[in-house]
């Protein structure tokens, strides 16, 4: 072997697929005007060259059908493969055959940091000084050849370089491209709270304004999702098709119900189910390793492409364990039984905003007998600076058990017509208490409020003052109530807080929704750009925290003794008569 490659061309029209022939070789012409043999117009072929190049094994199955995705897949794909499949060498491959063909195109290289995407057209750029086959590509004295950008030598003279890399937060615009390679733009690190994504997401809309306005021009994702609200999930509703690779087989129902029909089909076998996808690479025994060493969650993520498990751990609020059902704002039942049932989920009729999977359940059984509540407050998160809405939640108890007949938010900050509403909605539900967030205004949102409230509903009102971490109280307060199953939502409340927000932009709607925010939450600072509506429910769950240790059995029980005790005393009062400090019998 030498690094030229000699060979003769193949005097046939029938193209050569490399990886299933590999005694057949090519004799490629070096002029700056070569005509590309037929063979090598195939990706899959040329891959398989460049793989021999490196002294590589030849491509296994896996690596060709990512190859001829890349090569024939729509115009915006995005490419979901396990860690080690090798999808950005294949990329590296795929950027430099398009320049093959097509020496006067513009590629951009876009990563989450400017290393990465550094390394990527190094990678590329060693490819064409190395292999013989493309030494007509070689830049020539005048024209770009450093890692960050290089032409190509047949490439006409542009302001925009052949290849070109740039890190996700470095300054995309001006850039001009024909095909965008974006390789792991989401990680870790940029993604872990909702401003991380947001901001993520808009550097990315970049993109459409500085692609080419040509057919034959593409943008191309390489990538792992990090949450189920992962940017590539986004890009979906913006037009984009996904393909995924899995290193285990799914089964087809797993297909549709967790990556919604995207995997390869190579992939998709319900014999095979768990079994590597890459036999020739990486064995059972060496996946159930790595399993092990990763984690269920880990491996979930970065080798099965689910962030379902790793989301399980990330946003421990889950509407799966809220009893959803009719709160009346007098009475509520002593007892309700929750179950998670396929035959209790409710309908399209309430909205689910929440993670694929997701559920509203209806309780299993109502027990006991209808009594008014122990208690009510209404607390409210007053809306402060960069904040736009006035958060508000109706909170009741009864036996241990916390209802929620009404909450939302509203514009409009501190104005007249909102503090008369909040005004009526205490006076609506008959609270005993008026909670405000203290930290807005150093409490100038109480005295404001306070002379509307005895106008319209004289009540207490109470200051809550927070100094602890947000996100963490938040959590804090809501996840012990809603895995016990304690906290009961009227079905109205979901309804009427996702036709609150229509009002918004579209891409901005749901940060502003209660139960959006409630699924949404993590540990990180600053999950999320919008916490007001989830702040105020936390805040009315958290006044009844210290009661909340009442057990509704303890409850009925002691109730049915008051009961019984009632009974007792009229029963002697209608036979007994105390005289005189004695009892006479009425006979």
């Amino acid at each position: 072997k030498t690094s030229t490659i000699k060979t003769e061309i193949q005097r046939t029209t029938r193209p050569v697929i490399f990886g299933f022939s590999p005694s057949r070789r090519i004799e490629v012409a070096t002029s700056n005007n070569m005509q590309v043999p037929s063979q090598l117009r195939d990706f899959k072929n040329f891959l398989y060259v460049c793989w021999k190049q490196l002294n590589l094994p030849d491509p296994t199955p896996l690596q060709y059908d990512i190859a001829e995705a890349m090569q024939s897949g729509d115009k915006r794909l995005i490419v979901q493969a396990f860690r080690g499949c090798g999808k950005s060498w294949i990329c590296s491959a795929y950027v430099i055959h398009q320049l093959l063909l097509n020496p006067s195109l513009n590629i951009l290289v876009v990563s989450a940091s400017k290393t990465r995407s550094d390394d990527f057209s190094t990678f590329c750029m060693r490819l064409i000084n190395e292999m013989e086959i493309l030494k007509h590509l070689r830049p020539n004295d005048k024209q770009r050849q450093s890692k960050i950008s290089f032409d190509v030598g047949p490439a006409p003279a542009s302001h925009a370089p052949s290849v070109k890399s740039l890190g996700i937060t470095s300054q995309l615009t001006g850039s001009r491209a024909d095909i965008i390679v974006l390789d792991d733009v989401e990680v870790a690190n940029n993604s872990a709270t909702q401003m991380m994504r947001e901001k993520l997401s808009e550097a990315v809309r970049e993109v459409d304004a500085i692609l080419k306005p040509l057919d034959s021009s593409r943008v191309l994702f390489l990538g792992t999702p990090q949450t189920a609200d992962s940017l590539y999930t986004k890009l979906q509703e913006r037009g984009y098709r996904t393909k995924i690779w899995p290193a285990g087989h799914v089964t087809p129902e797993i297909n549709d119900t967790i990556y919604n029909g995207n995997v390869a089909p190579m992939c998709v076998d319900a014999q095979k189910e768990g079994k590597t996808t890459e036999p020739l690479r990486f064995s059972d025994v060496d996946l159930a390793e790595r399993r092990v060493s990763y984690g269920s969650a880990g491996y979930a993520l970065q080798f099965q492409l689910d962030s379902k498990l790793s989301d399980v751990e990330k946003y421990p609020l889950k509407i799966s364990d809220l009893i959803v059902t009719t709160v009346d704002k007098d009475l509520a039942a002593e007892k309700y039984v929750w179950a998670k049932d396929p035959d209790l989920e409710w309908d399209s009729n309430v909205p689910n905003v929440a993670f694929a999977g997701e559920r509203y359940h209806r309780p299993l059984k109502i027990l006991g007998d209808h009594v008014e509540y122990t208690g009510s407050v209404l607390a409210i998160d007053p809306a402060g600076r960069g904040k736009d809405e006035t958060s508000y939640a109706v909170v009741k108890m009864l036996n241990g058990n916390l209802h929620v007949p009404e909450a939302g938010g509203m514009q409009g900050g501190y104005s007249e017509e909102v503090l008369e509403r909040l005004a009526n909605m205490a006076k609506k539900h008959e609270v005993n208490y008026v909670l405000t967030e203290q930290n807005w205004g150093g409490g100038m949102f109480t005295e404001l409020i306070k002379p509307v409230l005895n106008r319209i509903y004289p009540v207490s009102i109470e200051e809550v003052r927070h100094h602890t971490n947000k996100e963490r109280r938040i959590i804090d307060t809501l996840e012990p109530v809603m895995a016990g199953h304690k906290l009961i939502i009227d079905p109205s409340v979901i309804q009427k807080d996702l036709k609150s927000v229509q009002h918004y932009p579209h891409e901005k709607q749901l940060q502003y929704s209660l139960f959006f925010q409630m699924t949404r939450m993590t540990q990180e600072k600053g999950a999320l750009l919008h916490d007001d509506r989830l702040d105020a429910l936390s805040m009315g769950v958290a006044y009844w925290t210290e009661q909340m240790a009442q057990d509704a059995e303890v409850r009925m029980s002691e109730r049915k003794s008051e009961l019984l005790d009632k009974e007792l005393q009229s029963f002697t009062d209608a036979f007994f008569k105390n005289k005189g400090g004695g009892a006479v019998l009425k006979w």
